[in-house]
């Protein structure tokens, strides 16, 4: 029998991609830091929970494009993460800006991110035989039952308001 099962996020989902594209192979001593500082990171984040990454995706789309899917607690954890002084991503970030503005980078390396708030009702995943994964890593699973068969029932799924939510419109 088939287990199916959908994440049990509520609320927002916070979503980031961050990866970098080699655009000269050749040009390793460039893009391996880049890669070994992006493993420091997400080890960092593993350390410290608090700073609010749920769950991260390795992959890669192309022989010179590697990336991360990142889930987050919230958009202002990972705003406050990307903006710690005593993180090691500002240091990373310092030092490029550095080589920037002394002309030092010359495109061997490209790197990018994006950065997604998805309101609840605009997302909805399914798993069949698969351990917790993705958005179900991050927030956990249920059964898909839980929150419906169909598509159109998961994106109309809407959590509990917290407690304080409800006694500020009362």
């Amino acid at each position: 029998m088939v287990s199916r099962t959908t994440a049990d996020a509520k609320g927002d989902v916070v979503v980031l991609l961050i990866g970098m594209r080699i655009n000269r192979f050749w040009a390793v001593h460039l893009w391996v830091p880049v890669m070994l500082a992006m493993l420091r990171m997400l080890r960092e984040l593993a350390k410290d929970p608090e700073r609010g990454l749920r769950e991260k995706v390795l992959l890669t789309a192309s022989p010179r494009t590697y990336y991360v899917v990142q889930y987050w607690e919230s958009k202002e954890k990972l705003y406050a993460y990307a903006t710690a002084p005593d993180a090691f991503h500002h240091e990373v970030w310092a030092k490029l800006n550095r080589k920037e503005r002394a002309g030092r980078l010359h495109g061997e390396v490209g790197i990018w991110h994006e950065a997604y708030v998805v309101p609840e009702g605009s997302y909805e995943a399914i798993y069949a035989d698969m351990p917790a994964f993705g958005l179900a890593g991050a927030h956990g699973q249920v059964p898909l039952a839980a929150r419906g068969r169909y598509a159109k029932d998961r994106f109309a799924y809407r959590s509990a308001q917290p407690a304080e939510s409800v006694e500020k419109s009362a």
